[in-house]
């Protein structure tokens, strides 16, 4: 399964307009927008990214909605490994 993982656009580079820093859940990352087919994103949008490159631009609703996707399967794979360490499956 393949998932986009939202960031939103801090600065674009100017030597390099193919490049933007983003912050993804507050970890800053260089990411190539060279493939977005639009116009290209500007400081406070938001992108979906995958394995370092921008699939697409997305709204602040589309990002929380994506955020908390992905947080609910971090949370249901917590839970499975908490079920695991208290059976006694050996």
């Amino acid at each position: 399964m393949c998932l986009g993982i939202p960031g939103e656009i801090i600065e674009i580079s100017e030597e390099r307009p193919d490049l933007a820093k983003v912050s993804v859940s507050g970890v800053k990352r260089t990411i190539n927008i060279g493939l977005l087919e639009d116009d290209p994103p500007k400081p406070g949008e938001w992108i979906l990214i995958h394995v370092g490159f921008a699939l697409s631009k997305i709204d602040e609703q589309e990002a929380a909605a994506a955020l908390e996707f992905l947080e609910s399967i971090g949370k249901a794979y917590e839970d499975e490994m908490a079920a695991l360490l208290e059976s006694r499956i050996e």
